[in-house]
């Protein structure tokens, strides 16, 4: 199950960012799921509460926006959603050669909410590169 190692991978990302923030604790985690991720949202939420546990975002919410994926056709610059199972042949032409997907793959933490410590100004948040795909 490959939702453990993402979720483990945000739980360790967020709990950097919010320690050097001198956060107490984590009490929400928004991501962004592309549809054509491979993430099932249900897993990730069941995973994200066990990679919690001792950490700062114990008992963090986990919440979830879905993308759903589109795709573009050079050929004829029609645009349409791609669905599940993927369709990437143009619904316009029936080209599938020149086939750009717009949205849909998306994996990444759009923002987190914490508690200060005392008497702590937060610094700037650092930025990070979308959590890899799997292969």
């Amino acid at each position: 199950m490959h939702e453990m190692s993402i979720a483990m991978a945000v739980v360790g990302q967020v709990e950097e960012a919010a320690a050097a923030g001198g956060a107490t604790a984590v009490t929400s985690v928004r991501l962004q799921v592309g549809e054509l991720a491979g993430v099932v949202p249900d897993a990730l939420a069941f995973c994200f509460e066990l990679a919690c546990a001792g950490t700062l975002l114990e008992g963090a919410e986990l919440v979830t926006e879905p993308v759903p994926a589109r795709a573009h056709c050079r050929s004829c610059t029609g645009d349409w959603a791609v669905g599940m199972p993927p369709r990437l042949v143009c619904p316009g032409c029936g080209q599938a050669a020149d086939v750009e997907l717009l949205t849909g793959r998306e994996l990444q933490i759009l923002s987190v909410h914490w508690e200060d410590g005392p008497d702590r100004v937060r610094p700037p948040a650092p930025t990070r590169e979308p959590i890899s795909e799997e292969h």
